[in-house]
């Protein structure tokens, strides 16, 4: 920063003028928009970290995290070393990942070098805080370090403000996060014996009454040079990125509302205001020293980001090798000579993409040639939120990406031919919710009694061995099929009338709604007799982070809702009718099952055969042992992975499988969907017949079939960023486990009921998924490898969808993900250069 640029900034920082209160608020806005979402944990879904980054390349993302938050973007390197050391990185891929990459060619680098650099572990040093500097009294290594103060502090007053459903006592908030904080600290009389700051108290009562003017306050003292105020501001949010990305998912809920939120910016301002707090417990000259380093060392971080990002370079040769090597096996398997299935069609199976799916949908054709698999996204195209019945809360089932538009609501419908009218159902629909209302008050009071300390003890007498009845299930686990949690506290018989129903939508806006979904999944041409639809869901016991290993398309959740609400749909007459004077004939006999596909035990469960005709019911009667042997082979190929003998008995495999699937110890029910590395966009004969191993996404298309390109446009800004998203969160919790995973599930404490966990008793907000979710206590299952997608398109339609959508250009030009297409003479991958062959 030379004279004049120093000049300038003091000016601005002594007479606050518009333009500099402009500057600040475009920088704490810049600072925002960097943090990207986290779900809560009832809506678990996987989100790329650095998703509000991708406008910028993956290599300067990368310098920018280690220098601003010391987060590791790129593959650790001892992973690397490991991958190198055991043949999974050959020197033919290290040698092609150099020749591929730019950078890796400008800098002249070989083979030689970046192994040397491979054996180092160094990662850059961050750029200080004010926190950082100001924290240098003789004292320091006897308590923690202020950082780390401050981050408990910050995080415990989060916890209290955000929680809604967690604490018995709840406290006031109606002046904002800001000010809850600014109260909470006046009465925090512990926080200063924890810093090694017994006067604390004197600086608190400095604190600016509101997040504007402590913005203002602290940038004041700081004295930084502007072009670096968001650098820094951010940096400072990086610190408790826990709660920033909670904080940003508010934010990100608030604007599918047309809304705003203002909990992030005022996260910021608390953080900032913790530095200036600490200046007021500092005397003068340890102050002048805190800020002529803060300014030197943030002087320089532009230059300090240029030599990191040439050293990083490297780092992303070894990344492009790891993935080479898997590549070459993908390209191979995509290119080699396949005989299409010759069988009719008797029956179609629309799964979820996901790559779990993959497994099952292979079994199935080998089994059954008569078997067509079909690959959707997981919400089947319902943009939905759901009411249980007897209920006020409405459910997203649909990607995080949207919002819903139509509501689905419990009803009790009776089976076909019953004879029960509307009026009929009415009533029992009344009955069973005044019924599930009495049963979730009895057990409302139950839990009540075991959580208030001055009745705790004297219930146990009261319950007597009752009591010992859910300890009894953790000792024995059992091998019961999947719990519904829709139905709790419904009585039984009502349970198998309990059905979800598209609600408030008319005639007409059915049967657009059923003809988009038809033509989307290709079954607006060629429909078989029966046609399944495959949600998917999972199944563990005492697990916080369920919902990430149930269908993230539909926000979290199973993909049952989804998959009854759309077959229920499909099979009404007035639908049917409309449809066909749209010039959709579906058969008259055609009939839409819904299945759910246990992800953990590989069983499948059906609904509503009650609602079928004889003839439909009879075919899913013949294809239901064929499921049955599709998902014994499942299990037996998934079994060493999980430390199972594959070879043992059908029967005792499920019950192991079973018995995981409920055992509240249980760390690993299943990888969910570790190894993921490949979306492949393109009719199932592309690749029917090869085993992909689980680690492909699958979505069908047919270009024949998209002559304006609309539907490809559709899949590319769709699912193929929500497929980017979950490659992402793995590809981060492996990179980074400390700072991007959630760390160990043994200590995991639930915050708030479901905004997130902490592990252990405090720190930040954990985000991302837990070790035993990639690492099986030896080694990581999982390869951080970033997505490659494969499309089955013309150039110009591809080219097209990419001129029109700056995202999906950002995510290509910026190294985010790989793009390969299907061409007349073999695979072609897009690069700088254009399309080449791969």
């Amino acid at each position: 920063m030379n004279a004049t640029t120093q000049h300038t900034q003091s000016a601005l920082a002594a007479t606050p003028d518009a333009a500099w209160e402009s500057a600040l608020d475009q920088a704490c806005a810049q600072a925002c928009a960097a943090i990207a979402p986290a779900w809560p944990l009832d809506r678990a879904i996987a989100v790329n970290p650095h998703w509000s980054r991708i406008g910028m390349p993956l290599r300067e993302v990368a310098a920018r995290m280690a220098l601003l938050g010391g987060i590791q973007v790129l593959p650790a390197r001892a992973q690397l070393r490991q991958a190198w050391a055991e043949g999974r990185i050959s020197a033919a891929d290290l040698h092609l990942a150099l020749g591929r990459l730019p950078a890796a060619r400008a800098a002249g680098l070989d083979a030689a070098h970046c192994q040397a650099v491979l054996a180092s572990d160094s990662r850059p040093a961050q750029l200080p805080l004010l926190i950082d500097v100001l924290d240098n009294d003789p004292q320091r290594h006897t308590r923690l370090s202020w950082r780390q103060a401050i981050t408990h502090q910050v995080s415990q007053t989060c916890a209290a403000y955000f929680d809604r459903h967690q604490a018995d006592w709840q406290p006031e908030r109606d002046n904002g996060l800001y000010a809850f904080w600014r109260e909470t600290l006046e009465h925090d009389h512990g926080i200063g014996l924890l810093m090694g700051l017994p006067h604390i108290a004197h600086g608190i009562q400095a604190l600016p009454a509101c997040a504007r003017e402590a913005e203002r306050w602290v940038m004041q003292r700081l004295g930084l040079p502007a072009e670096v105020w968001a650098d820094y501001l951010e940096a400072v949010l990086l610190t408790v990125n826990g709660w920033a990305s909670w904080c940003a998912y508010l934010g990100w809920q608030a604007r599918l509302q047309g809304q705003d939120d203002p909990h992030l910016r005022e996260l910021l301002a608390i953080r900032m205001a913790w530095g200036a707090l600490l200046l007021e417990c500092k005397d003068d000259d340890a102050a002048t020293q805190a800020f002529s380093t803060v300014q030197q060392a943030w002087g320089r971080a532009r230059e300090r980001l240029q030599q990191v990002r040439d050293e990083l370079v490297v780092d992303e040769v070894w990344q492009l090798a790891l993935e080479v090597g898997y590549q070459r096996q993908l390209a191979q398997a995509l290119l080699q000579d396949r005989t299409a299935a010759g069988a009719a069609i008797e029956v179609q199976a629309a799964f979820c993409i996901d790559v779990r799916s993959e497994p099952m949908r292979r079994a199935l054709e080998r089994l059954h040639p008569g078997v067509q698999t079909l690959g959707v996204a997981g919400f089947f195209g319902l943009p939905v939120a759901y009411t249980p019945l007897g209920t006020q809360a409405a459910r997203p089932q649909l990607p995080g990406l949207l919002a819903p538009a139509y509501q689905v609501q419990e009803q009790i419908i009776p089976a076909a031919g019953a004879g029960a009218g509307a009026a009929d159902s009415t009533v029992l629909a009344s009955a069973a919710a005044r019924a599930r209302h009495r049963q979730l008050a009895g057990k409302a009071q139950w839990q009540g009694n075991t959580r208030w300390p001055g009745s705790a003890f004297s219930f146990v007498e009261v319950a007597g061995v009752s009591a010992l009845g859910g300890l009894w299930n953790w000792l024995r686990p059992g091998r019961g099929a999947r719990a519904r949690d829709d139905l709790a506290g419904l009585p039984t018989r009502y349970r198998a009338l309990c059905r979800p129903q598209l609600s408030g939508v008319s005639e007409a806006d059915k049967v657009a709604l059923a003809a988009r979904i038809l033509h989307a999944m290709g079954l607006d041409r060629a429909v078989a007799p029966l046609v399944l639809l495959v949600g998917h869901g999972s199944q563990s016991a005492n697990n916080a982070h369920a919902a990430a290993l149930d269908c993230g398309a539909c926000c979290g959740q199973t993909g049952e809702v989804n998959a009854r609400t759309l077959a229920q749909l499909l099979n009404e007459h007035s639908v049917r009718r409309g449809l066909l004077a749209q010039g959709v004939d579906l058969p008259e006999e055609t009939a839409f099952l819904a299945l759910l596909h246990n992800t953990t035990t590989d069983e499948v469960e059906a609904f509503d055969l009650d609602l079928l005709p004889a003839p439909a019911q009879q075919r899913w009667a013949a294809m239901r042992e064929v499921f049955a042997r599709a998902g014994e082979q499942v299990r037996r190929e998934r079994a060493a992975r999980l430390g199972l003998d594959g070879e043992q008995p059908a029967a005792r495999l499920l019950q192991a499988l079973r018995r995981r699937a409920n055992d509240g110890a249980q760390t690993r029910p299943e990888w969910g969907l570790t190894g993921n590395a490949a979306f492949l966009i393109a009719p199932r004969a592309r690749s029917r017949g090869i085993d992909l191993g689980g680690r492909c996404f699958l979505h069908d298309y047919d270009p024949t079939e998209d002559g304006e390109g609309a539907l490809l446009e559709q899949l590319m800004t769709a699912p193929m960023l929500v497929t980017h998203w979950i490659n992402w969160q793995y590809h981060a919790s492996t990179s980074d486990p400390q700072r991007l995973g959630s760390g160990n599930k043994l200590l995991h404490n639930v915050v708030g009921g479901a905004i997130g966990v902490f592990e252990g008793n405090g720190g930040d907000l954990r985000i991302g998924l837990a070790r035993q979710s990639l690492h099986d206590g030896q080694r990581w299952l999982h390869e951080p490898l970033r997505l490659t997608v494969v499309i089955d398109a013309p150039e110009a339609a591809i080219e097209r969808v990419i001129a029109a959508h700056a995202v999906v250009r950002q995510l290509l030009e910026n190294g985010w993900l790989h793009l390969w297409r299907f061409g007349e003479a073999g695979l072609l991958e897009r690069g700088e250069q254009g399309w080449v062959a791969v």
